[in-house]
């Protein structure tokens, strides 16, 4: 029977009950078999492979990297030891070779979790399939001999400079900007202060030291959890604020009066500025199901495309745009970014920068007055697991009937996009009992009520 290790982010939650040591060792050594055996992507060649692991500030990162480690070199792989550092930052060090991040990103501090790399992207679903597997079987140790080593390596200095140099290529020079930036008490602390200000941006850190507790406020950047650093633009003149998860890979970008900016209205800026300034023929946009249609009117009036992909699936959408022959020139869901031109891994950094460019180059409120900001909700319709795949066949069928205008798209639940702009997707939740409905309109109130009463009579019809 398949072990189900990796969700859509890696692998992820309790150290106590999921991810523990025992599990860690050998994950690692499911690693390290497969870059040993040439398994898990053909990178770095040579009789001794390497995987770089590093870990965020989480009090239990630094037992279970020693776990990790162990294992990748049992198995007869070479580790480089990169520290506490953020996830962007690791992904970056893993090029031409393999990369383990031990992290569990916004999840609470009694969680812990483990992301695998290939030449600066995550595995996809067939390499991790393979390192299930490989738990799964056992996998035993290399023979005595034939064990790796380690040693110590320092990568942030080459990844602040690199997203430097590419923020370079983008907006203006920041001289003058003044920036809040909210860490967490996350690694974004070592990467993004020290990058805009080498952009030439004033910048005030709000917990930047790095402590895997969180006690500044909660890991997961919300309305919620970032209520200082709200008040704090609202009381003082800065000209934006930005905020991270505890690994960095997320982003949330907040006006001069503290007011959060609407993710998909901050991936619509870049995908327009990427677009705009595309040289290939063909640029493309990669995107998830749930994202505005916002995103696909910005990068229209700029003359690319947008495709979609299953949510954690970033990568898959931008290699299949690629073998369709289009230019992927940017890639996000909500709040995580890939820049292909600067790297193949999702950065909140790297966004921060571009951002801080383009900021100083336009102002905030020119970048966003060209996107149409229709209302938005999210909401969820409770569905027993055992009822998902009956009720979704029924809402593929029931949906568009209610919406004869619309045009219907199946591929990652079913999508409705109306004449009018308005759009809707239903899509059943991964892992709680409910069915997601997704709706942006005008009158959103309304499609939303229409819609989860479709969802509703799919689910009851669906347990008879």
């Amino acid at each position: 029977m398949r072990m189900e290790l990796f969700g859509t982010a890696g692998i992820r939650g309790s150290v106590r009950e999921r991810v523990t040591p025992e599990l860690a060792l050998g994950v690692g050594r499911a690693v390290g078999a497969g870059v040993v055996a040439g398994a898990a992507g053909d990178t770095e060649s040579g009789d001794s492979p390497a995987v770089v692991v590093g870990r965020d500030g989480r009090p239990t990162g630094e037992a279970l990297a020693a776990a990790v480690e162990a294992g990748i070199e049992s198995a007869g792989a070479d580790v480089r030891r990169a520290g506490v550092l953020s996830t962007p930052a690791l992904a970056y060090a893993s090029q031409g070779r393999y990369g383990v991040m031990l992290t569990a990103s916004h999840n609470p501090p009694t969680d812990n979790g483990i992301k695998v790399f290939v030449d600066g992207r995550e595995y996809d679903r067939e390499r991790e399939s393979a390192v299930e597997a490989r738990v799964a079987g056992g996998e035993a140790p290399a023979e005595w001999d034939e064990w790796g080593g380690s040693e110590a390596v320092t990568p942030l200095a080459g990844y602040r400079q690199a997203v430097v140099e590419y923020a370079r290529g983008h907006g203006a020079p920041a001289g003058g900007l003044e920036v809040v930036v909210d860490c967490g008490t996350g690694t974004g602390a070592l990467g993004t202060p020290p990058v805009l200000r080498e952009l030439g941006a004033r910048v005030v850190t709000l917990n930047g030291q790095i402590d895997g507790h969180f006690p500044g406020r909660e890991s997961k950047p919300t309305p919620e959890t970032l209520g200082d650093l709200r008040e704090f633009l609202s009381q003082c003149t800065f000209d934006l604020g930005i905020a991270h998860d505890g690994d960095a890979d997320r982003i949330v970008l907040l006006d001069s009066e503290g007011e959060i900016v609407h993710e998909d209205t901050v991936v619509a800026i870049l995908a327009e500025h990427f677009v705009r300034t595309a040289t290939a023929p063909d640029p493309v946009v990669v995107t998830t199901p749930n994202a505005s249609g916002r995103i696909d009117e910005r990068v229209a009036a700029a003359g690319g495309r947008v495709e979609r992909v299953r949510l954690g699936a970033l990568h898959e959408g931008i290699a299949a745009a690629r073998d369709g022959g289009g230019d992927v020139v940017f890639a996000a869901e909500p709040w995580k970014h890939i820049h292909p031109a600067h790297g193949g891994w999702i950065d909140g950094a790297a966004s921060a920068a571009v951002l801080v460019r383009l900021v100083a180059a336009q102002g905030l409120a020119g970048l966003r007055e060209p996107v149409t900001e229709r209302p938005y909700r999210k909401v969820s319709v409770e569905c027993p697991d055992d009822r998902k795949a009956d009720a979704m066949t029924l809402v593929a069928s029931s949906l568009p009937a209610a919406f004869p205008d619309a045009d219907v798209d199946t591929e990652y639940g079913v999508r409705l996009q109306r004449p009018d702009g308005s759009w809707t997707l239903v899509r059943p939740s991964g892992t709680e009992p409910y069915v997601r409905v997704y709706a942006e309109a005008d009158e959103v109130d309304a499609l939303v009520d229409q819609v989860t009463g479709v969802v509703a009579d799919a689910v009851a019809d669906a347990g008879g």
